[in-house]
């Protein structure tokens, strides 16, 4: 078995492992960079996913610090060379002065844009492009092909576990994002109940009644579903004690 050949096998070996661990989708990304710096020694990697609603790449890790732009920082499909990779499924491979090939585009923030060296490579699921490694040195750095190689089979091995994470953290958003709905809409029936009960009670219009809640929701520092609560209880406790009296009478 041939050198190449070996450093596959190892790979896989350890690809395989991670994917069985079941790590999140953060923690999946951690291992990228660092597969990626195992195979290209490299003194930067970042990796970038996908939006295809938005048809945006997103910064998801990186190796060097980011905290302020994961998740913020994105570039348009065919936005600079990650742009161009996402837009081709192709590699590029720039050895030195990479801020001298035309599809570069710098981004404000991002250390590694003045590096000298840049390979990025295509994150793939199933024949699909699901996102973007980036590799960087500082120094000029002539990519071998068993490099490239390598972090190619990174992303090809990769990919489908990734995507996988990728489509539950969608789902666990839209679930979210679901019951959050649901929850907006049990507020805006309670207050519009608690409006009615207003309005009946102190003979006001619908805006009056929703400005007297909104004003007592922040004179008590309540939420106005909480306060619409008080309201339509307090409602209810009174229909009871009048009917018990109608009862007595």
């Amino acid at each position: 078995m041939t050198e190449p050949q070996t450093s596959q096998v190892a790979l896989l070996h350890r690809i395989s492992s991670i994917v069985s661990s079941q790590r999140s989708l953060d923690e999946m990304l951690g291992e990228i960079i660092g597969l990626t710096v195992q195979v290209t020694n490299c003194d930067a990697a970042l990796v970038y996913l996908i939006e295809k609603e938005a048809n945006e790449i997103v910064l998801r890790a990186s190796q060097v610090p980011h905290a302020q732009d994961l998740n913020l920082l994105r570039m348009k499909i065919g936005e600079g060379v990650t742009g161009w990779v996402a837009e081709h499924k192709s590699v590029v491979a720039l050895g030195a002065n990479s801020a001298m090939d035309h599809r570069f585009k710098r981004f404000q923030g991002l250390v590694e844009d003045t590096y000298e060296a840049f390979l990025s490579v295509p994150l793939i699921n199933q024949g699909e492009i699901i996102g973007v490694i980036n590799v960087h040195h500082r120094d000029p750095h002539p990519h071998t092909a068993e490099e490239i190689s390598l972090l190619t089979f990174v992303g090809e091995q990769m990919g489908i576990a990734i995507a996988k994470e990728v489509l539950a953290e969608e789902n666990q958003r839209l679930q979210s994002e679901t019951e959050e709905m649901k929850r907006q809409l049990e507020t805006r029936k309670l207050v519009e109940r608690a409006k009615g009960i207003l309005q009946s009670r102190y003979k006001l219009t619908e805006e009056e009644a929703y400005l007297r809640l909104r004003n007592e929701s922040r004179r008590h520092r309540k939420p106005m579903k909480e306060l619409a609560e008080a309201i339509i209880l307090a409602e209810e406790l009174a229909r009871k004690s009048d009917d018990g009296d109608d009862e007595k009478a």
